[in-house]
């Protein structure tokens, strides 16, 4: 036994969870996530005690389940850097409306999407879908770099099991925001190295 056994939950009980509106703590490539369902994001904020003009990152198991919610010329230039890099660190903010926009980036007309390189999470994204996420750590506070540090930051969520997570990088995801044809913007560099910010 170990003092995290009472908060981990296997893929399909931590599914249930989050389906039912729960938030949870789940490993990824980068650093530990905070993660709901969409339509129960605005919780996110609440519990990382965030400001909301501060928008969270949409995390699925395929490309199809991101690429298919922007523009056809932006999905043109994403889809080689999808190609490339995911799964993996990288972050792609693109054009889209709709209501995902507005649960995740209330206001605004983008989205930012990644596919996770942790197998784990990713059967646990196929099972339930895209799932809205953040890094596991309260606003302004050092993020979380093991299942450890982030059931510390929020006590009363569930983990995914099993433990031990996989090896985190310790660097946030490199974050680039599609800006028009061709032309990337580097919002922050990150695990992922892209020169000029294109591909």
């Amino acid at each position: 036994m170990t003092p995290l056994d009472g908060q981990l939950m296997a893929v399909e009980e931590i599914a249930g969870h989050l389906c039912r509106g729960g938030a949870a703590l789940l490993p990824t490539d980068t650093l530990p996530a905070l993660a709901c369902t969409p339509s129960s994001a605005a919780q996110i904020w609440t519990l990382k005690q965030r400001p909301q003009d501060k928008p969270l990152i949409l995390m699925a198991a395929e490309v199809s389940d991101l690429l298919d919610l922007t523009t056809v010329i932006a999905r043109e230039d994403a889809r080689p850097l999808a190609d490339r890099y995911w799964p993996g660190p990288l972050t792609l903010v693109l054009p889209a409306e709709g209501t995902l926009t507005n649960h995740l980036n209330p206001g605004q007309d983008t989205l930012g999407m990644r596919i996770p390189a942790c197998a784990v999470t990713r059967s646990l994204l196929a099972r339930c879908g895209p799932l809205a996420t953040t890094s596991a750590n309260r606003s302004g506070a050092t993020p979380s770099c093991s299942a450890e540090q982030a059931a510390a930051a929020f006590p009363a969520l569930p983990l995914l099991a099993p433990l031990p997570w996989p090896q985190p990088s310790g660097l946030a995801s490199t974050v680039l925001k599609w800006i028009s044809p061709g032309c990337w913007q580097t919002l922050r560099q990150g695990a992922v190295m892209i020169p000029n910010g294109t591909s």
